[in-house]
């Protein structure tokens, strides 16, 4: 259900109700914000979604669709009237009508945009023309700007201009009267706060101010503004002409996404492109089969290996019993290798060249941790058999020997192997977290069984095989 401050929030369904007429609409919004009223629209269908926005008053369906809150924004715009639709994804804000505009089917892509005044479509293709996931993709072109020869008073009254044209004015920022490059951000405290008949020049923070290029990574991007305390970083050209801003709203929208995105595929799942319990049956099946059916192919390597020691395993049953212990103590060394190093990657603690000081640490880290499983193991072994609870045989020394140097082995190999895939991938262009705990896990099962059953092979030769 939709959650709001307000006490007497209306329900979606009357929410859908009213939007046969507009002015009765209008009065059941009136008192809503625009994040409430996207709240209820989440809980129709695309249709009904689409109905509604073309119904709201003008402003507050543009509030609406602005939204970053509003899920299957494209499917609602699909749903429009051309017309509608034009002047409604005309009237967003920049950055926000791109991130649409991406969505949508070309077809439909180039029908909204044929219906947009020249100047902001020429802004629009010039956004779309940055690649998906650099921080050009994402910025806003609104902005407050004035030349750096003049005053703070002109600097005030350009504010009071522009301000209801701009999403949110953060900064002012000084441009090159002549080329357009940025020469200061002063925030807009400091400018109250100045003398009006001062030059803009001599406000604010006097070095070079901090911007970056609209190539760069989202990530990078927020790494910038986290760093730095932004709440909007400049974004220039390489002659450092400003063409926008990152606000930090925006940035961490985008965040929140590709996290939402990373933690999916970490899980073994596509991305899903919509929230859990609004996604379709046959959209779930889908994004989760080919992942399951990829990795059931790798689980089938399992069977192959098992089936290739199946004479050790009919002369010495008990190292059946000890199977999963083996395989899931390698799998699971293997995710936590993988979570710290990718985490690590995401962050730019490590680079791809800093594979071997990661090699280097996670050898011993997985010798340690084996051996710390193996006593484990060792001791439940002896335990079980002088307490009478399990007979594990005469040779149970040599059984608990086994399961022992199994473990370090195993672990050993899972911390390695955790930790090196992330770099594999990331150096032949996929995403990190595409090395996710299953892929992991199921790479580790069949490598574990053959570590295992090689040293039983070693230490119980003679004996029980």
């Amino acid at each position: 259900m939709a959650t709001s401050v307000l006490p007497d929030t209306p329900s979606a369904a009357s929410l859908y109700s009213a939007s046969s007429n507009p002015e009765q609409l209008a009065r059941v919004v009136a008192p809503l914000r625009a994040a409430d009223v996207a709240a209820l629209v989440n809980e129709l269908s695309p249709a009904q979604a689409a109905r509604v926005i073309a119904n709201l008053p003008f402003d507050v369906a543009v509030d609406v669709l602005d939204e970053p809150e509003l899920d299957r924004r494209h499917a609602i715009v699909q749903r429009l009237d051309h017309g509608v639709a034009s002047a409604l994804v005309g009237a967003m804000a920049p950055d926000r009508r791109a991130d649409l505009l991406r969505e949508l089917p070309p077809a439909r892509r180039k029908a909204v945009l044929a219906g947009i005044d020249e100047p902001d479509r020429a802004v629009l293709q010039s956004l779309l023309a940055y690649p998906e996931g650099s921080v050009g993709s994402i910025m806003t072109t609104e902005f407050v700007s004035v030349a750096a020869n003049t005053t703070v008073a002109h600097a005030v009254e350009r504010v009071r201009q522009l301000a209801p044209d701009v999403t949110a004015v953060y900064a002012i920022y000084v441009l090159d009267p002549t080329t357009g490059a940025l020469e200061r951000s002063v925030h807009l405290q400091d400018l109250l706060l100045a003398d009006r008949d001062a030059p803009i020049m001599s406000v604010g923070d006097p070095r070079k101010p901090l911007s970056t290029s609209p190539t760069t990574s989202q990530e990078d991007a927020a790494r910038l503004i986290s760093k730095y305390n932004l709440v909007a970083l400049p974004i220039v050209d390489d002659t450092g002409k400003m063409l926008g801003a990152a606000t930090v709203d925006d940035v961490i929208d985008a965040m929140v996404r590709e996290a939402t995105e990373d933690v999916q595929r970490f899980g073994g799942v596509e991305a899903l492109d919509a929230p859990y319990l609004r996604i379709s049956f046959g959209a779930m099946v889908q994004k989760r089969a080919g992942w399951l059916a990829a990795l059931f192919l790798g689980e089938m390597l399992t069977a192959t290996a098992m089936g290739y020691f199946q004479v050790e395993i009919s002369k010495a049953v008990v190292l059946a019993l000890f199977i999963p212990l083996i395989i899931s103590s390698g799998g699971n060394s293997g995710s936590q290798a993988t979570s710290l190093i990718i985490r690590a990657l995401a962050l730019r603690e490590l680079t791809l060249r800093d594979w071997w000081r990661v090699a280097v640490r996670e050898l011993p880290t997985g010798l340690a941790l084996g051996s710390v499983l193996g006593v484990i193991g060792i001791i439940r072994i002896v335990t079980w058999q002088h307490l009478g609870w399990y007979d594990y045989g005469p040779h149970h020394n040599l059984v608990a020997l086994t399961i022992g140097v199994s473990l370090v082995g195993v672990v050993t190999f899972g911390s390695m192997a955790g930790s090196m895939l992330p770099f594999l991938l990331r150096r032949l262009g996929f995403d990190p977290a595409s090395a996710s705990a299953p892929f992991v896990a199921t790479l580790v099962d069949v490598t574990g069984l053959i570590i295992y059953f090689s040293v039983a092979y070693a230490i119980l030769r003679g004996t029980l095989l």
